[in-house]
């Protein structure tokens, strides 16, 4: 039993070496270890659903980790996730797919007495195949190529997410004691009022991986990074905003399950982001994006937010209808509050909805456009535009407000709004914190009541 567990973390990891060799690609190996990551992460819950489906199980011996012997969950890992990555090049998807299910039909008969199979394991191969080995090849092959953007994104979040709010915790109660019950025994209407919470908290970090896809093409994994630089959304407030949104949830998790080894791994996370992952992406984003990173970074702090917004490059544009009663009221809204970078023009002719143009191109239209205005006002108002950013929310609010505020209608033209010469509000480039009210110049009549 002991060389079976031996063969089956030294053969897989001595295969991953030697393809390592092989690609010398730096994305590719980086790619591979995600992968890795994200099949481990599979493969421990694939086994909770062994346990309680009885697929397949093992023999009581040391070294394990809910029932799973480490040496096994490791080797797994590297064959679902790293090692076809690295031979991506010889083995299309399929053929490493059906390789990996004829490596496990052949391998888990022949581990007994340490592997135990249930009457409908091969039921359990199909499903990890499809569910764990499947993901983890598309996450490593797209990120090592650089395809599929919006695809990987999403597949690194389900993959950091569980790492976050699932396995940490998990470890942590097995280690330093804790478990789930304090938030499984909650009332449902407890439970959905911590789910509301948590997705507050976690706003700006869902936020900021948007912005890292949609602004600056690139994700959250550290080498897979943006290849512009993002000072726009939660950047223009706080320089980690995911760290820090991990972070929150790590902690309130800690407070609710009164786990102090949670909390102790929460502090131990932030040393290791302070003192060796910071000092790696500063030389990183420095080497890349120069100046422009260095005036960004000494005005934004990285756990204490800014108030007002960091203002970089031309000010992004906000074009409203001044015929349409609602569309007037948003105007005066964001013209009071003395938006940083934001210039709000009239709609031109033909236009649907409002839109937001920003100084790189990306623009938004309807509920988008008025949330991102938000986010050029403090950082009370940037986190509504936020909420109002998320994922189906937009969708939501934009379908209240087609209904019953304001439907899509045609604007006029060039047509201001105001009986003034001026037709736009734009507001000193400087932010509330660093410019005093004598040195801003005031911003142009908002439209009249």
């Amino acid at each position: 039993m002991t060389a079976a567990r031996w063969l089956a973390l030294g053969v897989p990891l001595l295969a991953v070496l030697v393809a390592a060799r092989l690609e010398r690609d730096r994305r590719a190996r980086a790619a591979a270890l995600l992968a890795a990551v994200a099949a481990a992460l599979g493969v421990a819950v694939l086994n909770e659903s062994a346990r309680r489906t009885g697929w397949y199980g093992f023999a009581p011996v040391h070294g394990t980790y809910r029932g799973m012997p480490v040496d096994l969950w490791l080797g797994w890992a590297a064959l679902w996730g790293a090692l076809p990555v690295l031979l991506r090049r010889f083995l299309p998807l399929p053929l490493a797919l059906g390789l990996l299910l004829w490596l496990d039909v052949v391998a888990m008969p022949a581990l007994h007495p340490l592997v135990l199979l249930g009457p409908h394991w091969l039921v359990g191969e199909v499903v990890g195949l499809l569910a764990v080995a499947l993901p983890a090849q598309l996450i490593g092959r797209w990120s090592a190529d650089g395809r599929h953007l919006r695809a990987r994104v999403l597949l690194q979040l389900v993959v950091f997410a569980t790492l976050l709010l699932w396995f940490v915790p998990g470890v942590a109660f097995r280690l330093g004691g804790g478990s789930w019950s304090p938030i499984t025994g909650l009332s449902g209407a407890a439970l959905l009022v911590l789910a509301q919470v948590a997705l507050l908290v976690a706003t700006p970090a869902l936020i900021a991986v948007r912005e890292f896809a949609g602004r600056g093409g690139g994700t959250p994994y550290p080498w897979d990074p943006p290849a512009r630089l993002v000072r726009t959304g939660p950047y223009a407030y706080l320089a980690n905003p995911m760290q820090v949104g991990g972070t929150a949830l790590l902690l309130l998790t800690a407070a609710v399950t009164r786990s102090m080894a949670l909390l102790a791994a929460t502090v131990l996370a932030v040393a290791f982001s302070a003192a060796v992952a910071r000092p790696h992406e500063e030389h990183d984003l420095a080497r890349r994006h120069g100046d422009a990173w260095r005036d960004w970074r000494r005005a934004v702090r990285d756990w204490g937010p800014r108030w007002r917004p960091y203002a970089s490059g031309a000010p992004a544009v906000l074009r409203l209808d001044g015929g349409c009663g609602p569309c007037v009221a948003v105007w005066r809204f964001l013209a009071r509050r003395d938006p940083v970078n934001l210039t709000i023009t009239p709609a031109k002719e033909g236009q649907l909805r409002a839109t937001y143009t920003g100084d790189d191109g990306h623009a938004e239209r309807g509920v988008a456009a008025v949330a991102r205005a938000l986010e050029h006002l403090h950082l009370g108002w940037a986190w509504v535009g936020w909420t109002l950013r998320l994922p189906g929310m937009t969708w939501l609010a934009q379908l209240v407000t087609d209904a019953m505020i304001a439907p899509p209608h045609l604007a006029g033209g060039e047509r201001c709004p105001t009986p003034s010469d001026a037709c736009s509000t734009a507001p000193s480039p400087r932010s509330a914190s660093t410019a005093s009210p004598a040195s801003r110049p005031a911003p142009s009549p908002p439209p009249p009541e």
